[in-house]
């Protein structure tokens, strides 16, 4: 009888316990690169202070073609007619805290999304774009125009990489 090898990483309770509880790796660095500029944040503070000086009206186009939709639905999803929009866009306003707070989470969750779809874009964005049964049915993408629907999405993604129903 030979030897037997058991080739499984060993479980990481420290990894573990940092994703339930949310917190960061100090490494891991998330950032929006908008109109010329890089916003960077690397924990939940960080975050806070780009949220509040506002990030540039450009950023929309940026999950427009992270999630490959035109603008108008991600106009529709934030909440912003297409003529503020415009307006505003070349102006170089910055958007306001609560819109900026929902492209940066969407951004994000497209970051962990493709992380849990080992980057493949394309199964990615049919994932988001399919009912399931995890969100009531829901399609991912249809839960993006709110901060609860976006942390459930994530949920979702959670329980998906851990082999649970999603």
């Amino acid at each position: 009888m030979g030897k037997v090898t058991n080739k499984t990483k060993p479980f990481d309770t420290k990894r573990s316990i940092q994703k339930a509880t949310g917190k960061t790796n100090p490494a891991r660095q998330f950032s929006l690169h908008s109109d010329g500029k890089e916003y960077r944040w690397s924990n939940r503070l960080e975050r806070v202070g780009v949220i509040r000086a506002g990030i540039p009206y450009d950023s929309i186009e940026i999950i427009s073609r992270r999630l490959n939709n035109p603008v108008k639905s991600v106009l529709a999803m934030v909440g912003i007619p297409q003529t503020t929009y415009n307006k505003k866009k070349s102006e170089h306003s910055l958007l306001d805290s609560r819109d900026s707070e929902l492209v940066i989470l969407i951004n994000e969750l497209i970051d962990f999304g493709l992380e849990v779809f080992n980057n493949e874009e394309e199964k990615f964005q049919r994932w988001l774009k399919k009912p399931n049964v995890s969100i009531g049915g829901n399609s991912p993408e249809s839960m993006l125009d709110t901060i609860t629907g976006i942390n459930e999405v994530r949920f979702s993604l959670n329980r998906l990489e851990f082999g649970n129903l999603a």
